[in-house]
């Protein structure tokens, strides 16, 4: 939950940025003219709709950019995936599937597979939550040796 919950108040905050710079572009904007003026200047007057236009893309690409962060986070403690390993090549592939790179959580929560190419289309990426591992490494020092 607390994943979702992150992207929504970052998806919020890029909003608010870019409401925040359409209203100083339009304290910066000349008025139009008011000959023959009728409506907003969106779309009459080239400036304002280029100013728009602008804006638009700095929204569009802030939200991107909240949603590429949010796609390297950790499900479980929202902290960013590290030590990315590549995993497979291009000679093995009929063998052991396409290359992927994975990434791991730095506290151990679990692994997010993604993979080096898309050739047919996007794929969704494999998150594999991982079991307590303390437990386990737990076990193995009191097993006999």
């Amino acid at each position: 939950m607390k994943y979702w919950a992150l992207l929504a108040v970052k998806v919020a905050a890029a909003i608010a940025v870019t409401h925040g710079l359409w209203l100083g572009v339009k304290q910066l904007l000349p008025p139009p003219r008011p000959f023959l003026y009728i409506g907003p200047p969106f779309g009459r007057d080239l400036v304002w709709t280029l100013a728009a236009g602008l804006c638009f893309l700095v929204g569009c690409g802030l939200l991107y950019l909240a949603w590429l962060d949010q796609r390297y986070r950790c499900r479980v403690c929202l902290r960013r995936l590290r030590m990315p390993v590549e995993t497979g090549s291009w000679s093995s592939m009929l063998q052991f599937g396409m290359p992927r790179i994975e990434y791991i959580c730095p506290y151990g929560h679990g692994t997010l597979k993604v993979p080096e190419v898309q050739l047919s289309g996007p794929e969704p990426l494999d998150w594999k939550k991982n079991e307590d591992f303390w437990r386990e490494l737990e076990s193995l020092e009191g097993a006999p040796r």
